[in-house]
């Protein structure tokens, strides 16, 4: 009798095929397979009679415990399994990018205590060793990171806001950089800045401000002044940021993206996601390369003008006329003290990212003629 050749199965797309929760495993595992599947960071150690009874071929566990009696299990059957680290204060497979809450737990007995800190700690002590296990770790979770952050923002119009930590809160500046955050925010664009004090934060706090009423924003900004700096205290400027958030909860999401290179520099607690790395430059080029609605350029010193010319570069090459538009914020700070305007507007000469970029003078206008240029 004549039989029809089975038809071969489709390539299930990787992304697809990672499990990154213990629902999402629990949901597989009951089709009968797990073969080929990457688990990533989540706790097995209840899950030996699946483990034991499901087919693990090729499949990938990255980071997550279990018994002994299931990873020898899983290996026999062709599985790689690449087990948690001992005494680490972060998880280099993590699936998800942080919370605020998650990097100053334990901030009740100093910031020196949360993992926030304690991942800095860790950082200083291994980065100038040359031990190439630790320099593997930080690659691991950085990767981790990235993986994580590209799942959060895919398909969403990100906008940057760039900007100097020294920015004080308290300060004419700060309130404006908030404003602006809010008002990216209320325009259907997803908030991105390097996630920590000063400009970084003032946006972030706009994003988290969008949903409430104007005078919300305006209390906080009186409340938080009464910290103006993480200097001294980090522990004392922190708090004073999450007693914003339990007073007004569920506030407006965004991005930060800091770094533990600044590890003087404490991550922001008004980003609802945090994606921190070790490596500053990957950091850097992946908030700008992630920035697809544009970037705001707040005043800041020499970090702020690298950021420009690392944004420009692209835009300069790109070829089908769609470059993301720049806004830089303060024209005397830009075309004066840093005249940064009149090399960007030579490099835009006769090239398409000249209807691009825009130099306005105060800051209520960013918004405004970001949308515009993305027109």
């Amino acid at each position: 009798m004549h039989q029809t050749p089975a038809q071969p199965q489709p390539e299930v797309a990787v992304h697809d095929r990672e499990i990154e929760s213990l629902a999402e495993f629990d949901a597989v595992a009951a089709r009968g397979t797990l073969a080929r599947y990457r688990v990533q960071a989540v706790d097995l150690t209840d899950r030996t009679d699946v483990l034991l009874t499901t087919d693990t071929a090729e499949a990938v566990f990255l980071g997550c415990p279990m018994s002994d009696e299931a990873g020898a299990a899983v290996r026999a059957s062709g599985a790689l399994v690449f087990p948690p680290v001992p005494d680490l204060p972060f998880d280099p497979y993590r699936a998800f990018v942080y919370t605020p809450g998650e990097l100053f737990d334990g901030l009740g007995a100093g910031y020196e205590a949360t993992p926030d800190a304690r991942s800095y700690a860790w950082f200083e002590r291994t980065r100038a060793d040359g031990d190439i296990f630790a320099s593997m770790l930080r690659s691991v979770h950085d990767d981790a990171v990235s993986d994580a952050l590209d799942e959060l923002l895919s398909g969403a119009p990100v906008v940057g806001v760039m900007g100097g930590h020294a920015m004080a809160r308290g300060t004419a500046e700060y309130a404006g950089a908030a404003r602006l955050g809010r008002d990216l925010a209320r325009a259907g664009l997803t908030v991105a800045t390097g996630g920590g004090p000063g400009a970084m934060e003032a946006a972030n706090l706009g994003a988290y401000a969008a949903p409430f009423d104007d005078g919300m924003l305006e209390e906080a900004l009186r409340l938080l002044a009464k910290t103006p700096s993480f200097r001294p205290s980090v522990a004392d400027w922190a708090r004073a940021a999450f007693e914003v958030r339990e007073r007004w909860p569920d506030g407006g999401p965004s991005v930060g993206i800091p770094t533990w290179f600044y590890g003087h520099e404490p991550p922001n607690a008004f980003a609802a996601h945090i994606a921190k790395y070790f490596a500053n430059a990957t950091r850097e080029d992946g908030l700008l390369a992630r920035s697809t609605a544009g970037v705001v350029f707040l005043p800041g010193a020499a970090g702020t003008v690298q950021e420009i010319f690392d944004n420009a570069t692209p835009n300069y090459y790109e070829s089908r006329g769609e470059p993301t538009p720049m806004v830089l914020v303060d024209e005397a700070h830009w075309s004066e003290r840093l005249p940064a305007w009149q090399l960007l507007t030579s490099l835009a000469q006769d090239r398409p990212m000249a209807s691009r970029i825009a130099l306005v003078d105060r800051i209520e206008q960013a918004a405004e003629v970001l949308k515009r240029l993305s027109i």
